[in-house]
C-alpha cells in the first residue's frame, strides 16, 4: 500500500519543477507588492502631514511593518535563488538539497506567518468602518498580499514535503529533476541501485 500511495504522489507531482518555478514566481511577486505597501506605510506613518490625527500627529512606525519589510526582502531573495537553482540545476552540495530548501522553507513560513497574524489582530476590522480613507485601504491591502504570501509559500512547502516523502530524496539536489546517472551531485547513494530506487523526476527517465 506505500508503493501505491509513493506512486501516487509521484504521479502528481510530475511536472514539479516547472510548478515550484511558477509558485517562487508568484511568491516573488506578492512578496514585492507587500514590500512596497509597507513601504507606504512607513513612510506615512514617519512622515505624517501637519493636522494628521493619527498617533496625535507624532511620527513613529508599526514593528510589524518593519518585520513585513524584512521578510519580504529575504523572500524575494530566497524565491531567485531557488528558481536559478531549479532552472540552471545546480548542485553542488548539501546547501543545494531539498534539506536545506526545507529549512530555509520553515523559517520564511514562520516569518509570515508571524507577520500576518500580528498584522490582522491590528487592522483586520479596517475595510468596515474607514474603507474611505486611503491609509485604510493601504492596510487592507496589506492584510490580503500578507495571507496570499502565506498561502502560497505553504503551498510550496507541502508540496516540497511531499515529493520528498514520495521519493526519499531529502539530500538530494533540490533541483528536482536530474538523471541519477549523469548527476554531479555528491550526496547520491549507492544505496539506491541496490535497492532498484529511483528519483521520480522529469529527467530520470531512461
Amino acid at each position: 500500500m506505500s508503493e501505491s500511495l509513493s506512486s501516487s504522489i509521484a504521479m502528481m507531482v510530475f511536472d514539479f519543477p516547472p510548478l515550484r518555478i511558477a509558485l517562487y514566481f508568484a511568491l516573488a511577486i506578492f512578496s514585492f507588492v507587500l514590500f512596497c505597501l509597507s513601504a507606504v506605510r512607513l513612510h506615512y506613518t514617519t512622515h505624517l502631514p501637519p493636522g494628521d490625527p493619527l498617533n496625535q500627529g507624532v511620527n513613529f512606525y508599526d514593528p510589524v511593518v518593519a518585520e513585513l519589510l524584512f521578510t519580504t526582502i529575504i523572500t524575494m531573495a530566497w524565491s531567485i535563488f531557488i528558481i536559478r537553482i531549479i532552472h540552471k540545476r545546480i548542485e553542488h552540495g548539501i546547501m543545494y538539497t531539498f534539506r536545506a530548501e526545507l529549512i530555509g522553507l520553515g523559517v520564511l513560513w514562520l516569518f509570515w506567518l508571524i507577520g500576518a497574524a500580528v498584522a490582522s489582530s491590528i487592522w483586520g476590522d479596517l475595510s468596515t468602518f474607514c474603507p474611505q480613507y486611503e491609509a485604510c485601504r493601504i492596510l487592507t491591502a496589506l492584510l490580503a498580499f500578507c495571507w496570499l504570501g502565506w498561502i502560497v509559500l505553504t503551498a510550496i512547502v507541502v508540496l516540497t514535503v511531499l515529493f520528498v516523502v514520495a521519493n526519499r530524496v531529502m539530500l538530494e539536489p533540490l533541483h528536482g529533476r536530474w538523471d541519477p546517472r549523469a548527476s554531479r551531485a555528491s550526496t547520491y547513494r549507492e544505496s539506491r541501485n541496490t535497492f532498484n530506487i529511483r528519483p521520480f523526476s522529469v529527467g530520470s527517465r531512461a
